[in-house]
């Protein structure tokens, strides 16, 4: 679970379990390729469906490497016990005028929904963009008929900066996709 004695950010959940946090590694591409099959076929609320999100192992180990390389882009990983349960990435552009702003996308076991696992994620983003002095705004793009995500997202206090109609098209119905951002302000 902790590779390289990686930091780890734990987080007790409301059923009494510990989700411990750490950011990914070049070493996970594998772990985390089965991870994303798995839930791609556990929510419509995804952006890919089984089968659709086809980086091959070298390629995930190759991405994972890359985002480690730049300091504006981070991909954390959430564990119960041993198990794989969440993950969060998120990435900027690096040209100068735009690499203080990126967009961050989260999945969650559809088992573990509803323990608070979400919400410690996007913590643990927030609390690292702060100290990060880089970037001052997180963006994310999630489906207007996503009540529970999107009741999350304003909890942690993003706020809805528009609306993207026809962004979603599963088996012939659109689905319309709701724009949040959350501006970060660093640590004095």
């Amino acid at each position: 679970m902790n590779p390289e004695n990686q930091p780890v950010i734990s987080y007790p959940l409301k059923d009494g379990s510990t989700l411990k946090i750490r950011e990914a590694l070049p070493e996970d591409a594998s772990l985390l390729l089965a991870y994303i099959e798995s839930v791609s076929g556990e929510s419509a609320n995804l952006t890919f469906g089984p089968g659709e999100f086809d980086f091959t192992r070298d390629e995930e180990r190759q991405y994972l490497e890359d985002i480690r390389k730049v300091e504006n882009a981070i991909y954390l990983l959430g564990f119960i016990g041993e198990e794989l349960v969440s993950a969060l990435s998120f990435t900027c552009e690096q040209r100068v005028r735009t690499r203080h702003v990126g967009e961050f996308g989260i999945t969650v076991k559809k088992r573990y929904w509803g323990k608070s696992i979400g919400k410690a994620m996007l913590e643990t983003l927030i609390d690292w963009a702060q100290v990060s002095r880089i970037i001052y705004k997180i963006n994310l793009s999630v489906r207007s008929d996503n009540e529970r995500a999107i009741a999350l997202y304003k909890k942690c206090g993003f706020t809805v900066e528009g609306l993207r109609t026809r962004d979603i098209c599963i088996e012939g119905k659109f689905y319309d996709s709701i724009m949040m951002g959350l501006e970060i302000n660093p640590p004095n």
